[in-house]
């Protein structure tokens, strides 16, 4: 009977206590997560067969663009991938917009003046 009635003033003392406290007190801002230069969360670290992928990547110098690879159609339907990220005609990249990919090139623009970036070729 008094473990009751001492829970009961507990919990009334708790409640009065909610009713001052700051509501605001574990209120977070917006969170916005920034992936530059990060791997993706959502790709498994382990492959299929069971091997370990390799992670070590050279870091990428602010505001380089590299042309990584191109998947051409003559359709226009036409994909690159630039500093690891798959883009198309149209997408945006470090503020450059693509304005065409051609066979071993990508063609951007950004503040009216055009760029062109050639796809790297593989060392031996």
């Amino acid at each position: 009977m008094l473990r009751n009635r001492l829970m009961a003033h507990y919990f009334f003392i708790l409640g009065i206590a909610f009713l001052f406290y700051p509501r605001d007190l574990f209120a977070q801002e917006d969170f916005i997560y920034d992936a530059k230069g990060k791997r993706n969360p959502f790709i498994p670290l382990v492959t299929d067969n069971g091997m370990l992928m390799q992670l070590d990547k050279e870091e990428e110098k602010s505001g380089e663009l590299k042309v990584e690879g191109i998947i051409y159609a003559k359709d226009g339907r036409s994909f690159a991938i630039i500093n690891g990220e798959v883009v198309g005609i149209g997408d945006y990249v470090d503020n450059y917009r693509i304005l065409r990919i051609e066979d071993g090139k990508v063609i951007l623009i950004k503040d009216g003046q055009s760029k062109e970036i050639e796809l790297e070729k593989e060392e031996k």
